[in-house]
């Protein structure tokens, strides 16, 4: 009895040691930051927003109360995928694709219509936009692919493989929301050339892409049209340009320290300055200064995702968080270079900070996947 109670007791004390390292690999350093930038982004959202939301709404809150909302439901998808070890979902990964895959198709023809766009589903009064699940899916799917074949990374053949699984998705995004499926397709892209030891071969895949891209605006005027908007901002004062000059006329004016927090201008000018040029307005009230802190924050949040990936325990849980870095990542970038006029306009909002619901709530739970894979990190080889 005796021997049996020891085996007891020593189960139970390795089950503590598991309870207790998992608390001291729980990424804290990643959670701050991510709840420090939402908080500078709900300052900046009613800043930006206030004045517009009380002429067009009645209540200077209105897109306040709706972040909020949304960032209630990210915290709470955050706080379950962060507590559920993520190796739980990986056989339900081709499900999780095939459903976004459905409801992005879905989309397209019971889609509600909002800014001239169908990109947005109604579910019980809540709008919900597939193609942000679509990122999770397609960051899940390709994290498991890559785990289950990681050999035939080492050829090209097997890259284009998993490559080609994600382009009915990026497809059917395409169809109504360029800018979101070149974001979808880069995800994966990036995925695969990390997992992949043959870097140059990658340099045709590249073009390929080029001329897909291309082809997808080409068959659209008004994508063409943004084209044409971008490199002459001025000829189009009245129409696709103006936002573009607002933007950059905010930026310019802001200097080095900003006019101050509230104090901007071109907020009441800027069309949807809340959305996909709210970056433009943090240049205005905070500067150069303030947007090089925006900067440097989503720096350290992707360094932290790195540091995960590198100490995961196994290949599914490295490449989830590069997954997620890579979405963050390319949205920044792409949003930042958009409202700097470096690319043609995009719709691309600029990560927990612009106003977007199920992008914001997407986000957070994307967040509480790479927390869940920090608690099981390893600082040895992974399997």
């Amino acid at each position: 009895m005796v021997k049996d109670g020891g085996v007891v007791s020593e189960k139970r004390a390795a089950k503590n040691r598991i309870k207790i390292n998992k608390m001291l690999n729980f990424d804290y350093t990643l959670l701050f930051i991510v709840v420090f930038i939402l908080a500078f982004g709900f300052v900046m959202l009613y800043s930006t927003s206030a004045y517009a939301a009380t002429l067009k709404k009645g209540d200077s809150l209105f897109y306040l109360k709706k972040q909020a909302f949304a960032a209630v439901l990210g915290f709470c998808g955050m706080a379950f995928l962060a507590k559920v070890d993520y190796r739980v979902w990986r056989p339900f990964t081709d499900l999780f694709y095939l459903i976004a895959l459905g409801l992005c198709i879905l989309v397209i023809f019971v889609g509600t219509n909002l800014n001239a766009s169908s990109r947005w589903l109604n579910i019980a009064g809540v709008s919900v936009q597939p193609s942000e699940i679509a990122k999770v899916a397609v960051i899940l799917y390709i994290s498991h692919l890559i785990a289950l074949y990681p050999k035939s990374q080492r050829k090209i053949s097997g890259s284009i493989k998993i490559l080609a699984v994600v382009f009915p998705i990026f497809a059917v995004v395409a169809y109504n929301n360029l800018s979101t499926a070149i974001i979808i397709l880069g995800i994966a892209f990036i995925m695969v050339f990390i997992a992949s030891p043959n870097y140059w071969k990658f340099a045709g895949l590249i073009g390929l892409g080029l001329l897909v891209v291309v082809f997808y605006i080409s068959m659209a005027g008004y994508r063409a049209g943004r084209i044409d908007a971008w490199l002459h901002p001025e000829k189009y004062v009245t129409g696709t340009g103006f936002q573009i000059l607002q933007g950059l006329y905010a930026i310019g004016s802001g200097g080095l320290f900003g006019k101050g927090l509230g104090e901007s201008m071109q907020k009441n000018i800027v069309p949807e300055a809340q959305n996909d040029m709210i970056f433009s307005i943090i240049c205005e009230e905070l500067g150069v200064f303030g947007a090089v802190c925006v900067i440097l924050l989503y720096i350290l949040l992707l360094y932290r995702l790195l540091f995960i990936a590198n100490h995961a325990k196994d290949m599914f849980g490295s490449f989830i968080c590069i997954g997620i870095m890579s979405h963050i990542a390319l949205q920044v970038i792409l949003n930042i270079a958009v409202v700097t006029n470096s690319m043609p306009n995009t719709g691309v909002t600029l990560p927990l900070i612009s106003y977007g619901g199920t992008s914001v709530s997407i986000l957070l739970s994307e967040i509480g996947l790479a927390l869940s894979v920090s608690k099981n990190m390893e600082f040895g080889e992974r399997d």
